[in-house]
């Protein structure tokens, strides 16, 4: 899928090809290494998108909604959740017992948070922010992306500045350790 335009539309597409991963996971039989395959593409995802969102979204959300700390907040929660899930899941080889109910887990709490994001955030966002708001923050986001972690970091801070000064360093050394490793090729 093509990336591009506004924040609303790149964070969209995300979630779209995120969902893909989940269903090629679901489509496959228990204990196929195949489903390991896909959990790394869609860990991989999960991160660079939260990552973005942390650093960019939520701080718009807290400056443009009201009641935006406590919006930014819940959705930090749910970041902060699904990477602990992501983290047990990442040790994980499809045919260990712990991998189908992690799976399961993560999938759960991802869809949730996607849930809530597109039917209540994205258009509270879109009603305060101006269409060159987004836009530029669609940049934003995906220049975060391509520099962000890939790896969960559970530990890691989740509020800038310090996300944003740590996660390209971070981000460097996922990436070297995902060359040397393989993760995430097809």
């Amino acid at each position: 899928m093509g990336h591009g335009g506004d924040v609303i539309a790149e964070l969209t597409t995300d979630h779209e090809e995120v969902e893909e991963l989940f269903t090629n996971i679901q489509e496959l039989p228990s204990g196929d290494a195949r489903r390991k395959h896909y959990a790394d593409q869609a860990i991989m995802e999960l991160v660079r998108h939260s990552v973005a969102e942390e650093s960019y979204l939520y701080p718009a959300v807290r400056e443009h909604l009201p009641q935006g700390d406590s919006i930014a907040d819940k959705e930090l929660e749910d970041h902060a959740m699904a990477e602990r899930t992501m983290k047990d899941l990442e040790g994980c080889d499809a045919d260990d017992p712990r991998f189908d109910a992690l799976m399961t887990k993560l999938m759960a709490e991802i869809r949730a948070h996607v849930a809530d994001e597109e039917n209540n955030l994205f258009p509270q966002l879109r009603a305060a922010c101006t269409p060159d708001m987004l836009m530029k923050l669609g940049d934003k986001v995906r220049q975060a992306k391509k520099m962000a972690p890939t790896r969960p970091h559970p530990s890691a801070p989740d509020k800038p500045p310090a996300n944003k000064l740590l996660a390209p360093g971070v981000g460097l050394v996922d990436r070297l350790r995902d060359a040397m490793s393989g993760r995430g090729k097809d």
